[in-house]
């Protein structure tokens, strides 16, 4: 069984944002993609919706505002920049609420939350991850485990697995933000790496399958913090 999903953004960065998690969760199901309330309220009286990403800055007519006007509204987790509307978006009884920029893990709790309160058998967001990675006009989906590390490179990132690399036209910020944070970190301005694929550390040098990592001054704190506590 589905939940069926609608997203309300007019940003149409937070739309892809949102559309990429949504792809990503089995038991999701979008019915489209609205851009201010109009569009929203127009989408409800057609379709059965489950559950709504409602953002709160919108023209004209604020996503609070359609919340309100609903009489019988679905589930809705509000998605903002602000995180002052937090009171007033519970009051209103949204399931959760998601600080832009957040990362798919944050996603993932909060639509597990909405699914557990649905009847729904929540998943586990560690059971076999992955992400979808454009390149040489080919859409790959790459368990996120088979990742060593991935590498700025110019205009470009590098995803290198065990046995092959992909250079995908993205930006190494927002890749690193679909990755697990539990299982990848930043050593240096151009790379992160995945922490079980960590082999030795020696001085400012991380052994990760083949390659040999560099870890930044600026960096090797956090870094060193988090392999602490991933022990």
């Amino acid at each position: 069984m589905h939940i069926t999903c609608l997203i309300v953004d007019d940003e149409p960065s937070s739309q892809k944002v949102l559309e990429r998690f949504v792809e990503k969760v089995e038991f999701l199901r979008l019915a489209g993609v609205c851009s201010n309330a109009s569009e929203a309220l127009q989408k409800l009286k057609e379709d059965g919706v489950d559950l709504m990403f409602l953002d709160i800055n919108m023209p004209k007519i604020t996503g609070l505002t359609l919340l309100k006007s609903l009489q019988d509204p679905p589930e809705v987790i509000i998605t903002t920049a602000y995180s002052k509307y937090a009171v007033e978006g519970f009051e209103l009884n949204a399931a959760d609420y998601l600080l832009k920029p957040f990362t798919f893990d944050r996603f993932f709790t909060a639509v597990n939350k909405v699914a557990e309160k649905l009847g729904h058998k929540p998943h586990n967001a560690t059971e076999d991850p992955f992400v979808l990675i454009r390149a040489d006009k080919t859409l790959h989906k790459i368990a996120c485990s088979s990742i060593l590390f991935i590498e700025a490179f110019g205009d470009y990132v590098k995803i290198h697995l065990d046995d092959s690399t992909i250079l995908t036209n993205s930006t190494f910020t927002s890749l690193l933000e679909e990755l697990p944070t539990t299982k990848f970190v930043r050593t240096h301005k151009s790379f992160a790496v995945n922490i079980d694929k960590l082999r030795s550390i020696s001085g400012n040098q991380i052994a990760i399958g083949k390659h040999s990592v560099p870890v930044g001054y600026k960096f090797k704190p956090g870094f060193m913090e988090f392999l602490n506590n991933s022990r």
